[in-house]
């Protein structure tokens, strides 16, 4: 018998004899068939209500019907998409990362009051010929990237717009 239909080829790829998906499948689609019942199953194949080969049928036919229900999709109505949306932040409220408890001080200083600044922490060094450098090698190494230095970049290029590009560098 040569397979004509899709449902019972997919039938018989789920086990059910060449015979009852033959008839199964004539003139029923497979949401067809997971809707029908065990009488209307038993009727078409024309078997007796508690036959093993019944209970066989039904049970395929009962896995389809889960795994159907397992791997639905997850449609959403326009009224539940605008209730998930309502918990979506629309940035009205700007974090500001130099307000906050765990980010140090941090401030932008003229070449000419480093020295004063950082005296605290001993960063003057001696030279070979003699003079003192200011070590910032040492200081703790804050990227070009972090939210507070472009906090305080934005803030510098309001108040002046006239910077060069790379006016900052790391």
């Amino acid at each position: 018998m040569a397979v004509k239909s899709s449902t019972k080829k997919r039938l018989m790829e789920l086990g059910i004899s060449e015979k009852h998906a033959h008839r199964l499948a004539d003139d029923a689609n497979m949401d067809a068939i997971k809707r029908m019942t065990v009488d209307q199953v038993a009727k078409k194949l024309e078997l007796e209500t508690g036959d093993a080969d019944l209970e066989n049928v039904m049970a395929v036919i009962r896995e389809q019907m889960a795994s159907r229900k397992r791997s639905r999709s997850g449609r959403i109505t326009i009224s539940r998409k605008a209730l998930l949306d309502m918990d979506i932040p629309t940035g009205d409220d700007r974090f500001n990362v130099l307000n906050h408890i765990l980010v140090p001080h941090h401030e932008l200083l003229p070449v000419e009051e480093e020295e004063q600044a950082l005296a605290p922490w001993c960063l003057l060094k001696e030279q070979s010929d003699g003079g003192t450098r200011l070590a910032k090698e040492l200081l703790p190494k804050i990227l070009i990237t972090d939210p507070a230095v472009q906090a305080i970049k934005e803030a510098v290029e309001i108040e002046d717009a006239e910077l060069p590009a790379g006016w900052l560098a790391n």
